[in-house]
This record gives C-alpha cells, structure tokens and sequence, in this order.
C-alpha cells in the first residue's frame, strides 16, 4: 500500500511567528494558523467551524516568515503532518500534530497598502552565539531536505 502524507491549508496567523535557531544555526519558525470552514446544516442554516493548527517551518524559509508575516495575516502553507509525542512531568502521555511547511505563498498585500502591495517587513532577531533549542526537550528533527523550490515567494 502507497503512503501519502500532504497538507495544503489557507488560513491566518493566530500569532506573529517565534524564530529560534537549533544547535547547527538552523533558523525554526512556529506559528499558528486558524482555518474556516463553512457548510450549511441539514435546516439550510449557515455553520461555521474554526481548527487551529500548528506550523513549523525551517532554514531560510524560516526566516522569511518570521519577517514578513505577523498575527493576522493570510498565508497558504503547503507541507506534511508530523506526530509530536512527550511524557509530562507527571508521567502522563501527550502528543499533538503539527505541519511541517515545506513550501508557503503569502496572500493578500499588507495591512492598508491595497492589493498589490507587498507584506511589511518585522526585524529578524539576529543570531544569538548561544543557540535556542526549537524544542523543550532539546531533540528536534532535522530539518526537511530542500525541494527545489524558492526560498522567497515573491
């Protein structure tokens, strides 16, 4: 049996980016994104429903997000899901899903500057000579191998 493991989503920020860098310099980017979905029920009502997921993208992409992309923002996120497992301080199991963005588009212009404009730029912390592990635990993943695509969608 073949595997597919494929997510495209289009939604909006629900936090500005956190950049960190692991132990190889590697600039990690987390984020939330809220996605809407609308349906009418079996009495012609409209319902809506909102998920929040997590993102983590890496390298230079990573960088490019953390400095154009700010709580709010509309961005289409292309990549795979990944299964994050820990044990709590208490013993008990958790686990949590998230994306891994392997590829992004930014929509939409920036806040006020009408349809074509680009997204505003944020500073990008610099590198810090300590590096910050993107995991609590200290054991990330590597990063995804690079697909060819652009680093810079625009």
């Amino acid at each position: 049996m073949a595997n597919y493991n494929k997510v495209i989503l289009v939604g909006n920020l629900t936090r500005d980016p956190q950049m960190s860098y692991l132990p190889s310099q590697t600039a990690v980017t987390e984020f939330g994104l809220a996605v809407n979905r609308r349906w009418r029920d079996q009495s012609g009502e409209q319902r809506e429903d909102t998920m929040f997921i997590d993102c983590r993208v890496y390298g230079k992409q990573a960088e490019t997000v953390n400095q154009y992309m700010a709580k709010g923002r509309p961005i289409l996120v292309e990549g795979r899901l990944q299964l994050d497992t820990w044990e709590g301080k208490d013993g008990s199991k958790h686990s949590r899903h998230r994306v891994i963005v392997e590829r992004f588009q930014f929509l939409g212009g920036a806040p006020g500057g009408g349809q074509g404009a680009p997204p505003q730029r944020r500073q990008s912390p610099a590198p810090q000579q300590q590096a910050q592990p993107a995991y609590n635990d200290d054991t990330a993943p590597p990063p995804p191998e690079d697909s060819g695509g652009e680093d810079i969608p625009f």
